[in-house]
């Protein structure tokens, strides 16, 4: 008996030594990437951006790769922790390239872009979407580190790794440089759940003199009492608006992690009944600002941008459209939509639009 105790107390103190080694690895290894950094720009292209052409932008939150419509992920409520195999998800970033190519945009922004991550076998994602049927010949791109994670020990029989990915923005015009922002985030213990967050300021030399910037961004989902949530989009929009003030043109496309419609399961017909993480979008915040959102929208055939990764594809399941746009008033929308992949790539869809820069 004594023996069994005794074993049972090694066990458990091994246990809790264990435990509390990966507490202080997590602690030790926390770290933000630094505010206004530059980032490099990859140069392929010598094309100038004019006053009153019309120019075509996609925006598409890509999953790492991995969620195919017959995937689900852990954090969401799903069950997956990797991509299915690093051949499937070679596959699917071939089928994912190949529709970015077919929305023959002049300019893409790109979200949840793997490098070195556990979770898409170290694949560098960025490299091979940049050498897409030899894209980098002809474009600029730059290339934001979102959020580099250390290693999650979760779920047990499949740990997800460490997660690095990153913001990757394509552009037939050419860039002058590039910034990223780093947005606020959850403070405290709860730090250590909230991913980095960052957005990218791409600027573009128009032949007037002034600049386009073009704004990726990737925000969080409704955190614990959506301070943050909004501290973000505030940060965000002031930023944008002194652009605008400066007298320069902006742009912007990403993953909002909102309802940008404000009634998605009532335009979709699903109930989002026990779901919070995506509260609509506070319009509130634009008041007194030169700045549109622009949600991409066709009332004659409305497609969301986004399903809930809790379980595989499926009908009756959330559906809502958190991509989309912003735009400042020097520039004229006269068109938007979200691209019909059937979720066969992504949990998330293409968004499009297309837009001129007043002279």
């Amino acid at each position: 008996m004594k023996k069994t105790l005794k074993i049972i107390g090694i066990v458990l103190l091994a246990v809790l030594v264990l435990a509390g080694s990966y507490v202080a690895y997590v602690f030790a290894a926390y770290h933000r990437i630094e505010d206004n950094q530059k980032l490099a720009v990859v140069s392929g292209q010598t094309q100038t951006a004019r006053a009153g052409e019309t120019y075509r932008i996609a925006c598409w939150n890509i999953g790492f790769g991995a969620y195919e419509d017959d995937y689900s992920f852990f954090m969401d409520g799903g069950t997956e922790s990797w991509a299915w195999s690093e051949e499937r998800l070679l596959q699917n970033l071939d089928e994912i390239g190949a529709v970015i190519e077919s929305l023959d945009s002049d300019i893409t922004l790109l979200q949840e872009v793997d490098f070195d991550s556990t979770r898409t076998y170290h694949v560098n994602e960025a490299d091979l979407l940049r050498n897409y049927h030899g894209l980098e010949a002809d474009t600029d791109s730059v290339f934001a580190v979102n959020y580099d994670s250390p290693f999650l020990f979760y779920p047990f029989v499949r740990p997800h790794g460490a997660s690095r990915s990153g913001l990757l923005t394509v552009s037939s015009l050419t860039v002058e440089s590039a910034l990223r922002r780093s947005l606020p985030v959850e403070t405290g213990f709860t730090k250590l759940l909230d991913l980095d967050r960052c957005y990218s300021v791409t600027r573009i030399p128009v032949d007037n003199g002034k600049t386009l910037c073009l704004y990726d961004l990737h925000l969080s989902a409704y955190t614990s009492d959506g301070k943050i949530a909004d501290e973000q989009l505030e940060m965000l929009l002031a930023d944008m608006q002194q652009e605008y003030e400066n007298g320069n043109y902006v742009v912007g496309g990403g993953d909002f992690n909102k309802d940008l419609l404000g009634n998605s399961g009532e335009i979709f017909g699903v109930s989002t009944e026990g779901y919070t993480w995506a509260q609509p979008i506070k319009t509130e915040l634009f008041e007194g600002k030169n700045l549109t959102l622009v949600a991409p929208l066709d009332e004659n055939d409305p497609q969301p941008s986004c399903r809930n990764a809790d379980a595989p594809y499926h009908e009756g399941q959330l559906l809502l459209t958190v991509d989309g746009f912003l735009v400042s008033d020097n520039v004229t929308v006269t068109g938007s939509l979200v691209y019909d992949t059937g979720f066969a790539y992504s949990d998330h869809q293409p968004v499009v639009m297309t837009f001129t820069l007043e002279p």
